[in-house]
């Protein structure tokens, strides 16, 4: 794949990037943070975005009306990991916004009285039995996640994951799929739909882009296009970030697809050339 290939037909993606260039004070430049800013490695911890990805932000920053990360990981560790404190931060899919110049994060008035919950239904699980099977459990508040990337068997740690998430489900939690990782969250609340549209409120921002690698970002995806249809944004473009690990539905709902973080990279490049 080239870094930058049409998808959805019409040369739409092409058209809208030019768009997005031609009026940045009214535009917004959104992203996800691993997978698409930073490569995917084993252990998220060692994740990182590379130095010359984070001057571009920042450059970008000082030119669009609206930069912003929406991650999976809580908005102080999506700071720390990016680097660069000019732009806003919607973390833990949404429950947390934290806006430049912010020490704390505000939480969704959605969690209160449930930030415990999904800690709880961990715990319950017994630390013996995910060691067991391999699972490394990220602590997140309200979200906690299961990773097996990179155990012995991962074939056998999905299936366990599958039978977690019925349980989850059955004790209220809502279970969310990513690339090797399966998030227990409290119902109601967040989302990466609610973070763009939470994100774009506070603003005169007329046309928006967002760019993910997995399956939560699909929810930005059709935000965005319902924020167009509503006739509240003008222009949108939805860049799917692909990679092996990428699901279909990603190359399907994308306007314009780029290869790994790289190729979103490069359409940076040229937001801010």
């Amino acid at each position: 794949m080239s870094p930058a290939d049409e998808t959805g037909g019409g040369g739409s993606g092409r058209s809208s990037l030019e768009r997005l260039r031609a009026n940045p004070a009214r535009a917004a430049i959104l992203t996800d943070v691993d997978g698409t800013l930073a490569p995917i490695v084993e252990r998220p911890e060692l994740a990182a975005v590379p130095a010359r990805t984070s001057e571009l932000l920042r450059t970008l920053s000082r030119r669009y009306g609206l930069v912003g990360c929406i991650s999976g990981r809580q908005a102080l560790e999506a700071r720390r990991m990016v680097g660069v404190e000019e732009i806003a931060y919607a973390g833990n899919h949404g429950l947390e916004l934290l806006m430049p110049g912010e020490d704390q994060p505000q939480l969704d008035p959605a969690l209160a009285g449930a930030e415990g919950v999904a800690a709880d239904f961990v715990a319950g699980l017994g630390s013996e039995e995910l060691a067991a099977t391999g699972f490394r459990l990220e602590d997140k508040g309200p979200i906690q996640s299961l990773h097996w990337r990179g155990v012995a068997d991962e074939r056998a740690a999905e299936a366990r994951a599958h039978e977690i998430a019925a349980a989850a489900g059955r004790a209220e939690l809502e279970p969310r799929w990513g690339r090797k990782v399966l998030e227990l969250r409290p119902l109601g609340g967040g989302g990466k739909d609610a973070a763009v549209a939470a994100l774009l409120s506070g603003g005169d921002i007329a046309a928006a882009v967002f760019a993910g690698d997995d399956r939560t970002d699909l929810d930005a995806f059709r935000r965005l296009r319902e924020l167009h249809g509503e006739g509240q944004l003008e222009n949108v473009l939805c860049v799917g970030v692909i990679s092996a690990e990428a699901p279909p539905e990603l190359t399907e709902e994308c306007d314009l697809a780029v290869d790994g973080p790289d190729g979103w990279v490069t359409l940076l490049e040229e937001l801010a050339a």
